[in-house]
């Protein structure tokens, strides 16, 4: 009796064993597409330096912190009015969306 106890555990652990192996994969591939579209796509952003490029040509000088933020660039710096700026930039065109002033000359 002890030996059918035995045997019925052992088949059974196996079966789970590989049950949980051959479930494991199935759970992997659709763990993956659901991580890539929570992600913003960018593939067409516009680099850092583009976009410093691009705003230095606009006037704003002295970028102090730039960072991706919510599918935007965020990036603090001066206006050509001397003005302390956050700017929210377009990732993709590099045009400026918001500007919000917060230190004057």
């Amino acid at each position: 009796m002890r030996a059918t106890t035995l045997i019925a555990t052992l088949a059974l652990t196996g079966g789970i064993i590989g049950a949980g192996a051959a479930i494991a994969p199935a759970f992997a591939q659709n763990a993956a597409p659901a991580a890539t579209s929570a992600a913003p796509v960018q593939s067409n952003w516009m680099s850092i330096k583009d976009v410093l490029n691009k705003l230095e040509a606009a006037g704003y000088r002295d970028f102090r912190e730039v960072e991706r933020d919510d599918n935007r660039y965020e990036v603090k710096a001066t206006d050509p009015q001397g003005q302390r700026v956050e700017l929210d930039v377009d990732p993709v065109t590099g045009d400026v969306l918001t500007t919000e002033v917060k230190r004057s000359k």
